[in-house]
């Protein structure tokens, strides 16, 4: 800590740091330039974000910790969305996370699907800053105050 701080300030500054809630996102799409633009558009000091770039990467990761946002594209090689999904809502914690399908364009069947196996929704490719922002949470310490 910089020694320009009041007494106690130092103190306090850490304590206020610690309460602030980390917002854990997970951005899954094969491309590596939608990982990076999502990245990019996500990451801020209240924000964590991983990635992967499989089913299987994404549902190992999910089992050792479980993002609170994650952005799953519906095309991935390996693995259908449906079946991510399923898989990450039987995890510990699995239930809480709230996971968006993201999409090309609009397909209803697929929407359906994921919504049924658990997804909270969806976003279209190629997404902004006020699309991204519209899935987060407003910031709130971990206590649910701000």
């Amino acid at each position: 800590m910089p020694d320009t701080l009041l007494p106690g300030a130092a103190a306090i500054l850490q304590q206020f740091r610690g309460e602030l809630a980390l917002l854990r996102c997970m951005v899954v799409d094969g491309a590596p330039v939608v990982r990076k633009v999502a990245t990019r558009l996500l990451a801020s000091d209240n924000v964590v974000v991983t990635t992967a770039d499989t089913g299987f990467q994404t549902v190992s990761a999910c089992s050792v910790e479980m993002p609170d946002i994650i952005i799953l594209d519906c095309a991935l090689p390996d693995m259908p969305s449906v079946d991510i999904i399923t898989q990450i809502r039987a995890l510990p914690g699995g239930a809480a996370a709230k996971v968006y399908l993201c999409l090309a364009e609009i397909d209803v069947t697929k929407i359906m699907r994921a919504k049924r196996a658990g997804a909270a929704g969806y976003l279209l490719k190629p997404f902004n800053r006020e699309s991204i922002s519209g899935i987060l949470p407003s910031p709130t310490l971990a206590n649910g105050t701000l």
